[in-house]
């Protein structure tokens, strides 16, 4: 399951995504520009979610190890 950095880094990318093309359509460097720096920041956070849950994953397994 995701959490919630993974989830709102993959909402910040698709975000980013339908600026760029947005602004490519019509013509907008700004919202192209935008955009990117969006899906740049989304990219960030779910790094940011995957690393979290990894750790999260190895807490669980340590603390299954110990209860043994």
């Amino acid at each position: 399951m995701l959490n919630k950095d993974e989830r709102n880094g993959k909402f910040e990318q698709a975000k980013g995504r339908v600026k760029q093309a947005v602004g490519d359509l019509t013509g907008n460097k700004h919202l192209h520009t935008e955009g990117k720096v969006d899906e740049a920041k989304g990219k960030v956070q779910e790094a940011v979610g995957n690393v979290r849950h990894a750790v999260s994953d190895a807490a669980d397994q340590i603390s299954k190890s110990v209860k043994r």
